[in-house]
Protein backbone atom coordinates (compact mmCIF):
# COMPACT_ATOMS: atom_id res chain seq x y z
CA UNK A 1 0.00 0.00 0.00
CA UNK A 2 1.40 3.53 -1.08
CA UNK A 3 2.46 6.01 1.81
CA UNK A 4 -0.53 8.79 2.10
CA UNK A 5 0.42 12.40 3.37
CA UNK A 6 -2.85 14.51 4.01
CA UNK A 7 -1.55 17.95 3.63
CA UNK A 8 -3.57 20.62 5.89
CA UNK A 9 -3.52 23.75 3.90
CA UNK A 10 -4.10 26.87 5.94
CA UNK A 11 -1.50 29.50 5.35
CA UNK A 12 -1.49 28.97 1.20
CA UNK A 13 -3.81 27.98 -1.56
CA UNK A 14 -3.05 24.63 -3.61
CA UNK A 15 -2.11 26.68 -6.05
CA UNK A 16 0.63 28.14 -3.78
CA UNK A 17 1.95 25.51 -2.03
CA UNK A 18 2.20 22.83 -5.27
CA UNK A 19 5.14 23.92 -6.56
CA UNK A 20 7.47 23.77 -3.45
CA UNK A 21 6.24 19.42 -2.97
CA UNK A 22 6.78 19.20 -6.78
CA UNK A 23 10.37 20.43 -7.05
CA UNK A 24 10.75 17.91 -4.05
CA UNK A 25 9.58 15.15 -5.91
CA UNK A 26 11.82 15.83 -9.03
CA UNK A 27 14.88 16.62 -6.70
CA UNK A 28 14.39 12.68 -5.67
CA UNK A 29 14.26 12.04 -9.20
CA UNK A 30 10.71 10.88 -8.96
CA UNK A 31 8.18 12.02 -11.52
CA UNK A 32 4.59 13.18 -10.96
CA UNK A 33 0.62 12.74 -11.92
CA UNK A 34 -1.71 15.51 -10.65
CA UNK A 35 -5.48 13.87 -10.14
CA UNK A 36 -7.57 17.26 -10.62
CA UNK A 37 -11.15 17.95 -10.97
CA UNK A 38 -11.53 18.38 -14.75
CA UNK A 39 -9.56 18.70 -17.73
CA UNK A 40 -10.18 22.82 -17.21
CA UNK A 41 -8.59 22.93 -13.62
CA UNK A 42 -5.69 20.90 -15.07
CA UNK A 43 -5.18 23.16 -17.67
CA UNK A 44 -5.01 26.17 -15.35
CA UNK A 45 -2.81 24.11 -13.22
CA UNK A 46 -0.15 23.82 -15.95
CA UNK A 47 -0.33 27.38 -16.64
CA UNK A 48 0.51 28.12 -12.92
CA UNK A 49 3.54 25.87 -12.77
CA UNK A 50 4.79 26.84 -16.00
CA UNK A 51 4.67 30.55 -14.39
CA UNK A 52 6.13 29.71 -11.29
CA UNK A 53 8.85 31.89 -10.18
CA UNK A 54 10.36 29.45 -7.42
CA UNK A 55 11.32 26.75 -8.91
CA UNK A 56 12.03 28.75 -11.73
CA UNK A 57 11.50 24.75 -14.00
CA UNK A 58 8.47 22.64 -13.37
CA UNK A 59 8.01 21.26 -17.01
CA UNK A 60 4.60 19.95 -16.77
CA UNK A 61 1.97 18.85 -19.50
CA UNK A 62 -1.53 17.76 -19.63
CA UNK A 63 -3.39 15.99 -22.18
CA UNK A 64 -4.22 19.04 -24.63
CA UNK A 65 -0.84 20.17 -24.52
CA UNK A 66 -0.20 17.30 -27.15
CA UNK A 67 2.93 16.57 -25.98
CA UNK A 68 4.36 12.98 -25.76
CA UNK A 69 3.23 12.01 -22.20
CA UNK A 70 5.90 9.88 -21.57
CA UNK A 71 8.55 12.27 -21.78
CA UNK A 72 6.88 14.46 -18.98
CA UNK A 73 8.05 14.65 -15.13
CA UNK A 74 4.57 15.99 -14.35
CA UNK A 75 1.45 15.14 -15.78
CA UNK A 76 -1.73 16.65 -14.71
CA UNK A 77 -5.18 15.27 -15.30
CA UNK A 78 -8.60 14.42 -14.09
CA UNK A 79 -8.44 10.63 -14.88
CA UNK A 80 -6.64 8.30 -12.23
CA UNK A 81 -3.56 7.50 -15.09
CA UNK A 82 -0.11 6.75 -15.39
CA UNK A 83 1.18 8.09 -18.76
CA UNK A 84 4.40 9.11 -17.20
CA UNK A 85 5.52 6.27 -15.46
CA UNK A 86 5.52 8.30 -12.18
CA UNK A 87 5.34 6.74 -8.71
CA UNK A 88 4.03 9.99 -6.82
CA UNK A 89 0.41 10.82 -7.21
CA UNK A 90 -1.19 14.34 -5.57
CA UNK A 91 -5.25 14.45 -4.75
CA UNK A 92 -6.54 17.52 -5.50
CA UNK A 93 -9.77 18.53 -5.00
CA UNK A 94 -11.32 16.08 -3.05
CA UNK A 95 -9.96 13.47 -5.58
CA UNK A 96 -9.48 9.87 -4.67
CA UNK A 97 -7.38 7.37 -6.30
CA UNK A 98 -8.64 3.72 -6.74
CA UNK A 99 -4.81 2.16 -8.15
CA UNK A 100 -3.23 0.63 -5.41
CA UNK A 101 0.47 0.72 -7.00
CA UNK A 102 1.08 4.07 -5.94
CA UNK A 103 4.33 4.68 -3.93
CA UNK A 104 3.50 7.96 -2.34
CA UNK A 105 0.15 9.88 -2.42
CA UNK A 106 0.27 13.53 -1.18
CA UNK A 107 -3.68 14.68 -0.43
CA UNK A 108 -4.06 18.16 -0.67
CA UNK A 109 -6.64 19.70 0.87
CA UNK A 110 -8.25 23.82 1.95
CA UNK A 111 -8.17 23.57 5.89
CA UNK A 112 -9.87 26.86 5.80
CA UNK A 113 -13.42 25.20 4.80
CA UNK A 114 -15.02 22.90 7.46
CA UNK A 115 -16.96 21.15 4.41
CA UNK A 116 -13.33 20.15 3.02
CA UNK A 117 -11.88 19.46 6.19
CA UNK A 118 -14.67 16.91 7.00
CA UNK A 119 -14.44 15.24 3.55
CA UNK A 120 -10.35 14.75 3.97
CA UNK A 121 -11.49 13.39 7.69
CA UNK A 122 -13.55 10.90 5.49
CA UNK A 123 -10.87 10.41 3.09
CA UNK A 124 -8.14 9.24 5.78
CA UNK A 125 -10.31 7.16 7.28
CA UNK A 126 -11.25 5.00 4.02
CA UNK A 127 -7.22 5.08 3.74
CA UNK A 128 -6.52 3.65 7.08
CA UNK A 129 -8.70 0.95 6.74
CA UNK A 130 -7.35 0.23 2.86
CA UNK A 131 -3.81 -0.33 4.42
CA UNK A 132 -2.01 2.71 4.12
CA UNK A 133 0.78 4.47 5.97
CA UNK A 134 -0.56 7.77 6.72
CA UNK A 135 1.15 10.95 7.58
CA UNK A 136 -0.19 14.38 8.21
CA UNK A 137 0.90 17.41 7.42
CA UNK A 138 -0.55 21.13 8.46
CA UNK A 139 1.15 24.39 7.08
CA UNK A 140 2.11 26.59 9.95
CA UNK A 141 4.28 30.01 9.79
CA UNK A 142 7.84 28.47 9.76
CA UNK A 143 6.55 25.88 7.33
CA UNK A 144 5.01 22.44 7.14
CA UNK A 145 4.78 20.53 10.47
CA UNK A 146 4.34 16.85 10.50
CA UNK A 147 2.00 15.85 13.29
Amino acid sequence: MPETGFYHLTRTTVEAALPALLARTLAAGERAVILCADAPRANVLSKSLWDCKDPDWLPNATASTKLPPAAQPIWLTHQEERPNDARFLFLLDGRTATNPDWVRIFDLFDGTDPAIVTAARTRWTAAKAAGHTLTYWKQTERGWSKT
